[in-house]
């Protein structure tokens, strides 16, 4: 049954034809329930060529809000700072490192994520490295975050999917609309979040289905050299949720007060080599180097739009004294702690 349900979208998606919300369980079992990992590669290939659309976002990733397993937090105000992944420029785990440096200047993050699926390094990946151990129990989770202010998600503990499903899309070796749907199913509802897309084509997509899910402030970020992140290079485009309303615009380093060429950046790490950069980063050892000046400008951007920085500037040294206080790396130092073995 699972496999004529499939080989039926993949007809519709290669005929251009989207998929109606009231069908959006039905695919969705589908792809969870069937076994045959190369049929589902081949709808979610398709699905991406004909292109995913508003209505499809909204209407899965409001189907994974009703079924993923929550935590509750005690904070008004927290954030989540995610990749979609799949950029075209690969460089470490920026917004895992961001993630330490915000909780560090005082806001608390709520991160959600997974291991790799179609890049070289996902961010359970880097936190492993560290040391830090993320297939935790989310009664533990929602302890880290009430204690510590500052919490790892581990997807597969909070959604309900499959291991087939996992490989399909590992093997696909590209972003699919599971790159976009984990960072729009927070389990924590963040009410904040900085969300880095790998498509310019999605940040208006993204941003308009994350106002209708709902938040209070948020930025939906592409780096024009390829980054689902904020780049240190060239323009960054943003869509700025807020509320119901969306205001899309461009930004650079020298909104932050920050001037580089960006040359001096590393590419495509492993988990291994990510977790030594955010280490060096994290102990004031990478000190006005590309690779700490991008952490800060992701870090300061989360910082602004939860509203706790009245500028990029003000929060892009909120973040830096965040690091040079050592803030940011006792963070990581009590995660990797025995108490979260």
């Amino acid at each position: 049954m699972n496999d004529r349900i499939l080989e039926h979208y993949l007809d519709e998606f290669q005929h251009g034809f989207d998929v109606e919300a009231a069908e959006a369980a039905t695919l969705f079992d589908a792809l969870v329930g069937s076994v045959n990992q190369a049929l589902i590669a081949e709808v979610l290939v398709a699905w991406n060529e004909k292109g995913i659309s508003e209505n499809e976002l909204v209407a899965t990733a409001g189907l994974m809000r009703s079924r993923m397993r929550r935590i509750e937090s005690r904070y008004e105000t927290f954030i989540d700072i995610v990749g979609t992944g799949g950029g075209a420029e690969k460089t470490f785990n920026v917004s895992t490192a961001a993630a330490f440096v915000i909780a560090g200047s005082g806001l608390p993050v709520a991160k959600h994520g997974n291991r790799a699926a179609t890049s070289k390094c996902g961010s359970a990946d880097v936190l492993s490295e560290l040391g830090i151990n993320t297939d935790i129990d989310p009664d533990k989770t929602q302890f880290d975050l009430h204690n510590h202010g500052l919490c790892f998600m581990f997807a597969p503990r909070f959604h309900s999917l499959s291991t087939v499903l996992a490989a399909a899309r590992r093997s696909i070796g590209q972003p699919t609309i599971f790159n976009n749907l984990g960072p729009l199913c927070n389990p924590a509802s963040a009410p904040h979040a900085v969300i880095g897309v790998w498509d310019k084509h999605l940040l208006e997509t993204t941003g308009k289905a994350l106002a209708r899910l709902g938040t209070r402030r948020s930025w939906i970020v592409y780096g024009e050299n390829g980054l689902d992140e904020i780049g240190l290079k060239g323009k960054t485009l943003v869509a700025e949720v807020n509320g119901e309303n969306i205001e899309v615009f461009e930004i650079s380093a020298a909104d932050f007060d920050v001037f580089t060429l960006g040359k001096d950046l590393p590419s495509k790490c492993s988990a291994a080599e990510s977790s030594r950069i955010i280490r060096s980063i994290l102990a004031n050892e990478m000190k006005d180097r590309d690779a700490e000046r991008l952490v800060l400008m992701n870090a300061a951007a989360a910082i602004y739009a939860a509203g706790n920085s009245k500028t990029l500037p003000g929060a892009y040294e909120q973040a830096k004294n965040s690091v040079r206080s050592g803030a940011a790396e006792g963070l990581l130092n009590i995660m990797a702690g025995p108490s979260n073995i």
